[in-house]
């Protein structure tokens, strides 16, 4: 059966943990509201996919990871990243497609990694995520590390093969595997009301065996408790779970999308459900955490963003000599 968690307050978190939460929110929104002016200018190569509005669900899942765990993303992977610790500036770097981006500027937006992290990558691949997952899952398992993985994907890749044979593996081979499914609302322009069968995503759940729990995307505290069970129960050697996260995006599927199919739900969101906006409030109202520590965060954050935009329009892009660099491991 589907859960349903909308107003789930946590008590785990104190006034530091609460402003690193906020820290890490305020991270994302500023990077990617940040990359929105930039691409603009035409200096930026490649795609760009906006995570902005979605950054409880990045947030809430992975504060509660460390070293063991491993993480998958997608094609709109910046916030994931930012969540699991990749270097603010070494990803802005990367996005630029400088030496000094965390891929050395060979793989721009959509292919951020840092296995030192845990980021197995962001991914252009619709789906290509829950099947890594499964690998780092099992290894964790055999080892017995505690480890978990987890794999982020959209609506539209709730649809692709690859995602349903590996909720199924990891509920055969009993993985300390999370599916987190970010449904916007969208895959690409496609709403997902027409392109998804069933009402919820969560409810494919029960198929495979595994709990399915819905949340509020724009509410981190209830991200932060769907993630804490769910990852508990893994680490224990409960089994997988499907997380279905439903918010929405900001910007269009990518930069330069002119969003014909949707009208006034990105300003209603922005107004009446950011997550920001109700963490701020909510935190601030129980007394847990003072306005003006929140003010200096933001003021901290907008310096990182300013800084890591100028030492990577600084920095040299990659040249013919690092062509045949960085393509095979040497163990």
């Amino acid at each position: 059966m589907t859960d349903t968690l909308s107003t789930a307050v946590s008590h785990e978190l104190d006034g530091n943990a609460l402003l690193d939460a906020y820290r890490t929110m305020r991270t994302i929104r500023a990077f990617e509201e940040r990359l929105h002016d930039e691409f603009a200018t035409g200096e930026i190569p490649g795609f760009v996919h906006l995570y902005a509005g979605e950054e409880a669900s990045a947030t809430g899942v992975c504060l509660h990871l460390d070293d063991r765990d491993a993480i998958a993303s997608t094609h709109r992977g910046h916030g994931h990243c930012i969540a699991k610790g990749v270097d603010v500036k070494a990803m802005m770097a990367e996005i630029y497609g400088r030496r000094t981006g965390s891929c050395h500027g060979k793989g721009g937006s959509m292919h951020i990694a840092d296995l030192s992290k845990g980021m197995l990558g962001a991914n252009g691949i619709v789906g290509g995520g829950p099947p890594l997952i499964c690998g780092t899952a099992l290894a964790a398992k055999q080892k017995g590390t505690g480890g978990v993985g987890v794999a982020f994907f959209g609506d539209g890749a709730s649809n692709q093969g690859t995602t349903l044979e590996a909720m199924n593996l990891a509920s055969v081979w009993q993985l300390p595997a999370i599916f987190v499914a970010e449904n916007n609302g969208y895959a690409e322009a496609t709403s997902s009301t027409w392109s998804v069968a069933a009402d919820n995503i969560a409810d494919r759940a029960a198929g495979f065996g595994m709990p399915g729990v819905i949340v509020d995307g724009f509410d981190f505290f209830a991200v932060h408790e769907a993630a804490a069970e769910a990852i508990q129960r893994a680490r224990e050697g409960g089994g997988p779970t499907l997380i279905e996260v439903k918010f929405t995006r900001y910007f269009g599927h990518f930069e330069g999308d002119q969003q014909t199919y949707r009208a006034g739900e990105v300003a209603y969101a922005r107004e009446n459900l950011d997550c920001l906006k109700r963490f701020r409030a909510r935190v601030t109202e129980t007394g847990q955490v003072e306005a003006a520590r929140l003010d200096a965060v933001d003021a901290q954050v907008a310096d990182l963003i300013d800084a890591a935009v100028e030492e990577a329009k600084a920095a040299p892009k990659p040249t013919a000599a690092d062509l045949e660099t960085d393509v095979y491991i040497e163990y």
